[in-house]
């Protein structure tokens, strides 16, 4: 079955930069299917951030765009968010996921998902 682990969150200052990565098993799954990040705020439901499909599509939500970039290396079974310009409004939970082929951030429904990585802006 699919395992994904994230890494990279912590406490930040505003304004500041985060790497946040996916070890994705097995490798084939980001050849196969959609990838991509969800999270989760307290008290808040969970929301999609950005997607990549298997053919480097991505797409991502309106509230992280130019600021938030999904990117995969298929050599290292990855898949990391870059998040730059960070505000308090981005402190989540945030999990890495795999879902079915060709998904966009309006219909990525995922089948698995990582044990999630805190981040925290203040």
């Amino acid at each position: 079955h699919v395992q994904l682990v994230e890494s990279g969150g912590e406490s930040v200052q505003a304004g500041g930069s985060l790497r946040l990565s996916c070890v994705v098993a097995p490798a084939s799954t980001i050849d196969t299917y959609c990838m991509g990040w969800f999270r989760q705020a307290p008290g808040k439901e969970r929301e999609g951030v950005a997607t990549i499909t298997d053919t480097a599509r991505l797409t991502s939500a309106t509230s992280v765009n130019d600021r938030f970039t999904i990117s995969q290396d298929n050599a290292e079974n990855t898949v990391t968010l870059q998040m730059n310009s960070l505000k308090p409004k981005d402190t989540a939970i945030y999990y890495c996921a795999a879902a079915t082929p060709l998904c966009t951030i309006l219909t990525m429904v995922p089948f698995a998902l990582g044990q999630g990585t805190q981040v925290t802006v203040s």
